[in-house]
């Protein structure tokens, strides 16, 4: 069985997971894509001037998924022939752990490029995930998606982003 191309998970995320979600097809023995392209968001270790300890991601991982299916046709949309894999990871992170992956495949590097910063664009602004961030001396919620996924002025300025 194949790997899922779209999901939320508790455990570590494994780039080999996405690579392979978004692999083939392969015609005579040769992949049809020119380019993949990765990204890897980290926790980081301090925001707001402040030192950060941890953080917790929550979800409702039903719609979630959901979400990244529809970030994915969105990309299809823009970049034709392109391949989107998308994994979140939930619970309590330390900094320097991976909390989203997002593999894209096209024809070229640039489709490539763009298809994989939209869909992180898109991902914070409509995906049902939420992260509250531990300091030494506290904690806060993070603001999360708070775009309507059919709001076009959303969409075009994810666009104009993943273009820049």
């Amino acid at each position: 069985m194949g790997v899922a191309p779209f999901a939320v998970t508790h455990e570590p995320l494994r780039v080999d997971d996405l690579m392979l979600a978004v692999g083939g097809p392969v015609e005579g023995g040769r992949p049809l894509v020119g380019a993949v392209t990765m990204f890897l968001g980290l926790v980081r270790g301090e925001n707001l001037g402040r030192r950060v300890v941890r953080l917790e991601y929550e979800s409702y991982e039903p719609l979630a998924v959901k979400v990244f299916e529809r970030i994915a046709a969105e990309v299809r949309e823009h970049w034709s022939g392109s391949r989107l894999a998308l994994h979140h990871r939930l619970g309590a992170l330390g900094v320097g752990e991976a909390s989203v992956a997002i593999a894209a495949a096209a024809p070229h590097r640039a489709e490539a490029f763009a298809a994989c910063r939209y869909a992180i664009e898109r991902v914070k602004q409509i995906a049902p995930i939420w992260k509250k961030e531990f300091f030494e001396d506290g904690h806060t919620w993070i603001e999360g998606a708070l775009a309507d996924p059919d709001d076009r002025g959303a969409r075009e300025d994810a666009y104009r982003r993943a273009c820049a």
